[in-house]
């Protein structure tokens, strides 16, 4: 089980051992721990691995007596929690450690001996109650939902449905040599297609025929609307015959929903000759999400709505338990994650995190408005605009692809600030989903070290703006770069900067060009002056220079 020391998950809990023997261990602490993984889908507790380490002190032993005590202490302070198979290993370095699986709660609510329920949010545990305490009880059955057996074998299935799901498995570059060399009967079970010689839920979406789909209490089935100008329906398309799988489903939907294809031109004089209503890898992402997370046990169809000027996707069951439209970008929980295994497998949708962090990068890099997300117990819609809201975002974005290597969070960021022109660290935090400004900087530092973006302002009053320069290099296309520009390039380039820094020394202009040089500034700007294009105020160190209002 050594696989388990690479990452600490939602599933997986490293603890040192000091925080579970000796004076300041803290089982009770501890019992929350595990009273938050078995609500969740179970997971594995790591007794004795610093969480910044990953590996344990070389000298380091574990007693069973001791480790065999703390479990029996857990179990008291913990109710309808299954904590199984405690097995102390010795790793490479010669340090022991603990392993402790813990089971999911399938069919009851998790609690501490005191009735406290617990949920994993991020990399904490929270207390719930009221409402959410509803909601988990609610989405108890949906967690295993994709487990369950059915009366159907291997027997009962078609072959040709196995033989294509395996082909699929093998061809894909996400899956490792480990698997592909297993027996097809192995992969199957590996998938939880399988279990016991049965076909799980999951196994019968996958590999079942429409009859056997069909018998399953609420099978993947879908509607696909489209209204005119007035909202008034013109066109319907049902699949709810059960006669695809998952993947079949999502191809026959992208070849049949051809209003999600369509472009339109961008007006003269921008770089770009058409764009996408809805980019193909949003749709995608978007639909596989719908499939995903959807509760196969809650009726209803997942709609997909084209309206003149918008995109509605809705499935049955609302969001996952902690995650909300606020930390979706970020939040990873997973309704159905054996269902998910399978898609990310097959190469379906993203490897990593909910894929929310690809469909904001589309949307940055089209100039368009991020998603709305609307979620309750019983269903979740998410609503992606056609327009563009700012053609800037395209241009810009679209020369400085071409000149520099953008990370994901770099487009997305640069997106927002070219959006707002100029915007607080705290509001770029916000519409990021992130807490703090440590958080923010990781987004916003390679451009800062790029001169792509420029800061104004410490802690609180900290501000983010696009560095003019980048303007002005783009009527040359040239990357961006001060040492060696022409004068009417800095000409344009300082008025660019003075009308978003009106009334800025000279000095205050070069901290924003700084490797400029000073004395050719100087000139330029008091050629400027004599020109007329700039004029200025007050005297000496004090003299501050603005763009001459023209009548």
């Amino acid at each position: 089980m050594d696989w388990l020391l690479e990452n600490e998950t939602n599933k997986i809990e490293f603890k040192s051992l000091k925080k579970v023997f000796g004076k300041s261990a803290n089982l009770k602490d501890l019992a929350k721990t595990c009273v938050c993984i078995a609500n969740a889908q179970g997971g594995y507790l790591i007794i004795g691995i610093e969480d910044k380490d990953k590996l344990p002190p070389s000298t380091q032993i574990i007693e069973q007596e001791k480790l065999n005590k703390t479990i029996k202490t857990l179990r008291s302070f913990t109710d309808s929690v299954g904590l199984v198979n405690p097995e102390i290993k010795k790793h490479d370095n010669g340090g022991e450690y603990a392993i402790v699986q813990i089971y999911p709660s399938l069919k009851t609510i998790a609690t501490t001996s005191d009735g406290k329920v617990f949920i994993r949010v991020g990399d904490e545990c929270v207390p719930i109650k009221g409402e959410e305490l509803t909601r988990l009880a609610h989405e108890k059955g949906a967690f295993q939902w994709e487990l369950v057996t059915t009366k159907y074998t291997s027997y009962n299935i078609s072959q040709e449905n196995v033989t294509k799901f395996i082909d699929d498995i093998r061809n894909s570059d996400r899956v490792s040599d480990f698997i592909k060399d297993k027996e097809n009967y192995e992969i199957l079970e590996y998938f939880h297609l399988i279990d016991n010689g049965k076909l799980t839920n999951l196994g019968i979406l996958w590999l079942g025929d429409y009859k056997q789909r069909g018998k399953l209490n609420y099978p993947l089935t879908v509607q696909y609307i489209v209204y005119n100008e007035y909202e008034e329906k013109i066109k319907k398309i049902e699949w709810n015959l059960n006669q695809y799988n998952p993947k079949e489903l999502l191809l026959e939907i992208e070849k049949e929903a051809v209003e999600l294809n369509y472009s339109f031109e961008i007006p003269n004089g921008l770089f770009r000759k058409q764009v996408r209503y809805y980019d193909k890898a949003v749709i995608r992402e978007l639909l596989i999400n719908a499939f995903a997370h959807k509760s196969y046990t809650i009726s209803g169809d997942i709609f997909i709505s084209v309206y003149k000027d918008r995109l509605e996707i809705k499935n049955p069951g609302g969001l996952p338990l902690g995650v909300t439209k606020n930390n979706i970008l970020h939040q990873v929980q997973r309704r159905n994650p054996k269902l998910i295994d399978t898609f990310k497998a097959l190469n379906l949708m993203e490897s990593e995190g909910s894929g929310y962090d690809l469909i904001y990068e589309k949307l940055s890099l089209d100039g368009k408005r991020f998603p709305e997300i609307e979620s309750d117990i019983n269903y979740m819609k998410v609503t992606i605009y056609s327009n563009i809201v700012d053609e800037d975002v395209l241009q810009i974005l679209d020369f400085l692809e071409k000149h520099y290597q953008l990370t994901q969070k770099e487009i997305i960021a640069l997106g927002i600030i070219i959006r707002e022109k100029k915007i607080t660290g705290f509001n770029l935090a916000k519409i990021l989903q992130l807490h703090d400004d440590e958080r923010v900087r990781n987004w916003v530092n390679g451009l800062i070290n790029k001169s792509i973006i420029l800061t104004e302002g410490k802690t609180k009053g900290l501000m983010y703006m696009l560095n003019p320069k980048v303007l002005s290099s783009m009527e040359h296309n040239l990357k961006p770069s001060l040492k060696t520009m022409e004068e009417y390039t800095l000409r344009a380039l300082i008025k660019e900067d003075l009308k978003a820094h009106p009334k800025s020394k000279i000095s205050q202009i070069h901290q924003r060009m700084d490797d400029l040089d000073l004395k050719y500034l100087r000139r330029v700007v008091y050629k400027m002056y004599e020109e007329g294009e700039v004029d200025r105020e007050g005297a000496n160190k004090n003299m501050v220079y603005f763009l001459t209002n023209k009548k």
